[in-house]
């Protein structure tokens, strides 16, 4: 089975080359290897064997009955969920529908498993192959193999200045290049939820409350409540095939189905739902964080420091004062890949440098960016 995945090693590519958060790359990365997975896995009849099986009759082949009801939907009865198993009715749902048309429930969403997988891996990586547009490789382009730091003192010292250059030519020209990355954030945050809606739409409705039903199904007594995972995902469900018969009648035949796949397809999604719901709970943090980052310079110096031990105090202070909100976010990427080191160097070359030019570009921001003349620090 190891054989199948194999050639997901290639689909998501991690680069050595950090550009994104780590709340990111969890949608563009692990979910999107996960649903590629799980859509492997349902179109592989070798391990989750075929799809549906029918119990049939002499008058109708076994492969024509399964391919009818496996295109055309099966069903099962809601009155009939709650019955005692065994006496009352065979399998949860399943019995006598004569005249219960407004009792049934459809079920025609298994044949689609497969493509709605593929269909939200690729709505998962959209995000990251717009901000992979977007940032256009300024990250390793200003990189130039100073994350490793072994090289000859006079290359080390040309790339510096080069860094410290474009720094110093650029400063405060960063903030829509910044802002592109938090916009693809939040496409990541209206994804994870709108596929909650969507794959509730795909359920009829019974999958935004799923995993809670199923949690409180295993606390309370089965013989009290229904099953969500039977309710949603039957073992065994109806099917009813219309053929003519030899005097050229319309017959009727009453068929039981056996869906196997829905084995897979529950634990499939019973995971899912869980998985969501911490992206959706690490990525609406995540949000919450950028504002504060972007409306609040004190924390950028705090996260600046935290993060980045070897710069000094008085450097980073002075950075985020004299530059702009996509600065900071520039160099923070810069020092999660450069050599901690170098980063430190150009770090104070680059405050050391704002401290001699007051009026670089602009005047302090002090009053533009921190409010009313009121000194940051």
């Amino acid at each position: 089975m190891l054989d199948i995945f194999r050639g997901l090693k290639s689909l998501v590519k991690i680069s050595h080359v950090n550009t994104d958060s780590p709340v990111f790359r969890l949608h563009y990365s692990i979910t999107v290897i996960i649903l590629m997975s799980f859509s492997l896995i349902v179109t592989t009849r070798q391990y989750v064997g075929n799809p549906i099986d029918c119990v049939h009759t002499k008058d109708i082949p076994e492969d024509v009955l399964n391919t009818y009801c496996w295109i055309h939907s099966t069903y099962a009865l809601k009155s009939l969920f709650l019955k005692k198993v065994g006496s009352d009715v065979p399998y949860p749902g399943v019995g006598n529908s004569e005249g219960k048309a407004l009792d049934k429930k459809i079920y025609k969403y298994y044949q689609w498993v497969c493509f709605c997988l593929f269909f939200q891996a690729i709505l998962f990586y959209t995000p990251r192959w717009l901000w992979k547009s977007w940032e256009g490789g300024k990250i390793h382009a200003l990189m130039m193999d100073l994350d490793i730091g072994i090289c000859s003192e006079i290359e080390k010292k040309q790339k510096k200045k080069l860094l410290l250059d474009y720094l110093w030519d650029n400063l405060r020209y960063h903030n829509w290049w910044a802002y592109r990355y938090y916009v693809c954030e939040f496409l990541s945050l209206c994804n994870v939820i709108g596929q909650m809606f969507l794959m509730n739409k795909f359920f009829d409705g019974e999958f935004m409350t799923f995993g809670l039903d199923v949690i409180t199904h295993m606390e309370a007594d089965q013989e009290d409540r229904m099953d969500p995972m039977i309710y949603i995902f039957p073992r065994m469900t109806k099917c009813t095939f219309y053929k003519y018969g030899v005097s050229g009648e319309v017959e009727r035949h009453d068929a039981i189905c056996i869906l196997p796949l829905n084995v897979v397809n529950e634990k499939i999604y019973i995971f899912l739902w869980f998985w969501f719901i911490i992206l959706t709970i690490l990525t609406t943090l995540t949000m919450f964080y950028r504002i504060i980052i972007i409306f609040s310079p004190r924390m950028r110096v705090y996260l600046l420091r935290l993060r980045f031990r070897l710069v000094r105090r008085d450097a980073i202070e002075i950075i985020v004062r004299r530059s702009k909100m996509g600065d900071w976010f520039l160099l923070y990427r810069l020092g999660e890949n450069l050599d901690s080191i170098i980063f430190r160097d150009v770090m104070q070359d680059l405050a050391n440098r704002l401290h001699n030019n007051q009026h670089h570009r602009v005047p302090d921001v002090d009053k533009i960016e921190y409010g009313f003349g009121v000194n940051l620090f």
